[in-house]
């Protein structure tokens, strides 16, 4: 009798099952939609097998319709059974090996059965875990386990779970594509998800694009967003410096002055901040009387204060992140200057204020994401810290942590409503997307897939309230508004 192979192989975009295989005169196609069918089929062979090879058979070429014939006969059944089980390929051996995606040796018959629902749908994670931005980037990988493990729960995708598959990008755009790649070509992920560094996702972004694996960043960029680096596989679910900048200088411009100073960190971040703060100030008349920028990673800004100082501005703008921004706000407090100016800055980190105390933060004013206090207020932010709580020993999410949660949920909620990993139709599912996952209302703009989002501008509190992670006080919340962002025209996009 033939064996029949029945081959496993990857999952096909569709979740479709195939099967072909070729004889010893020939080839012939077979179509099996189900496992059922195979066992058929193949219980159909083995018989006409048996009818041809047996004693009772004159005629090795015996016809199909003598074939039907010895179909009704009496030792049929038993001749069956007995061949079947003795042969390699039974029912019970092709039920087992279709589930359990073991590979048979092959034959005339090849059969391949893409069991799409038992491949692990592969999230690929690169953040910075050393180096200046480590605490922000494991209170990312925390957030996105999160979201991982709600995909999971609830079924994933037919039956389909989810992984994380966390790399450390060190902070370095060579290291962070090195690392892409790695994870696209050897550990063959769906999608890309993370960055927390304006040049580090751009390298990313370069190779994902080039490689057709959609990439959802979690870092702050504008330029992640204009035509000349965008493609339609990037997806942007962190805010941008255009909007954040712009959200807290509406707040602060007409309230504290328009003189304003700008102490920078020397890269796209920090550059994309003033431009951001200088084009809402355009409104209210704002000067900026300085830009001192500094390299990442200063310890000292005593030389840069009294420069600040002499020029007597409104408002001290301090454009930075992590341990930088902490020095930055310590070393301005203990100058003196928070006693002849406001200090505002286009983002306050939660882990920030948590390493460097009250002290330094008192006072000053600045723009978030997310703030895990919004729980009182926003359901979905209550339901998302409350698994948080639970899965990392009663802590709440960052800031940043919670962008890690938002990038994963929402490619993996696409999938589902796609029903498929297969990336064009994962992008047009996530850009039809209208949800509120961790924040409030939230959708991707078509032109360019920039989340379309609130920015929350907070102060931070000098005595917490309700225990030691009530670090800062939502005083103004500007909601989702498409007019916020710089124009699809002026990002290079069709209108």
């Amino acid at each position: 009798m033939p064996d029949i192979d029945l081959h496993v192989v990857s999952p096909a975009p569709d979740g479709e099952f195939g099967a072909k295989g070729a004889g010893e005169a020939g080839t012939a196609a077979v179509v099996a939609n189900d496992v059922t069918t195979l066992i058929r089929r193949s219980m159909s062979l083995s018989l006409k097998s048996l009818y041809r090879q047996g004693p009772w058979s004159r005629r090795s070429d015996a016809s199909d319709r003598s074939f039907r014939k010895y179909q009704h006969h009496p030792r049929r059944i038993y001749m069956a059974k007995q061949t079947i089980r003795s042969n390699s390929i039974s029912r019970r051996r092709l039920l087992t090996t279709a589930s359990a995606g073991v590979v048979l040796a092959a034959s005339p018959f090849r059969i391949n059965l893409l069991q799409a629902q038992e491949a692990t749908i592969k999230v690929g994670f690169p953040v910075p875990l050393t180096g200046p931005y480590g605490a922000e980037a494991q209170d990312q990988v925390r957030a996105a386990e999160v979201a991982i493990a709600e995909f999971n729960e609830g079924g994933g995708l037919n039956g389909r779970k989810a992984e994380l598959l966390v790399r450390d990008d060190k902070l370095n755009p060579g290291e962070a594509a090195t690392r892409t790649l790695e994870l696209i070509e050897k550990d063959k992920v769906n999608f890309i998800v993370g960055s927390l560094s304006a040049a580090v996702q751009l390298a990313v972004n370069n190779i994902t694009k080039e490689r057709q694996i959609i990439f959802n960043s979690i870092s702050q960029s504008d330029i992640i967003n204009e035509v000349s680096d965008f493609s339609k596989y990037t997806f942007h679910e962190a805010l941008n410096p255009h909007l954040t900048a712009g959200a807290v200088g509406r707040y602060a411009f007409p309230k504290f002055g328009k003189k304003v100073a700008f102490l920078t960190a020397d890269y796209a971040y920090g550059h994309e901040m003033v431009r951001g703060f200088q084009e809402a100030g355009k409104a209210f008349g704002v000067e900026t009387l300085v830009d001192i920028r500094h390299p990442l990673g200063t310890a000292d800004f005593s030389p840069l204060l009294p420069r600040i100082q002499a020029l007597k501005p409104d408002i001290l703008c301090i454009i930075n992140f992590g341990r930088d921004q902490q020095i930055a706000l310590k070393q301005a407090t203990d100058f003196g200057l928070k006693k002849s100016m406001k200090i505002i800055a286009p983002i306050l980190l939660y882990t920030a204020r948590v390493a460097a105390g009250p002290q330094a933060f008192a006072e000053v004013i600045g723009g978030t994401s997310y703030y895990w206090g919004i729980e009182d207020k926003i359901p979905s932010a209550k339901a998302f810290n409350d698994r948080f709580r639970k899965m990392h020993a009663g802590k709440v999410p960052s800031d940043y942590g919670a962008l890690g949660y938002g990038g994963v949920k929402t490619l993996l909620m696409g999938a589902k409503a796609a029903g498929s990993v297969e990336p064009d139709k994962v992008i047009v599912a996530v850009e039809a997307l209208k949800f509120d996952y961790y924040k409030g209302p939230e959708y991707y703009r078509k032109c360019d897939h920039q989340a379309v989002q609130s920015v929350f501008i907070i102060e931070s509190k000098a005595t917490p309230q309700k225990g030691d992670a009530d670090l800062y006080d939502v005083i103004a919340t500007e909601e989702p508004n498409e007019k916020n962002l710089r124009t699809c025209e002026a990002l290079g996009h069709k209108s």
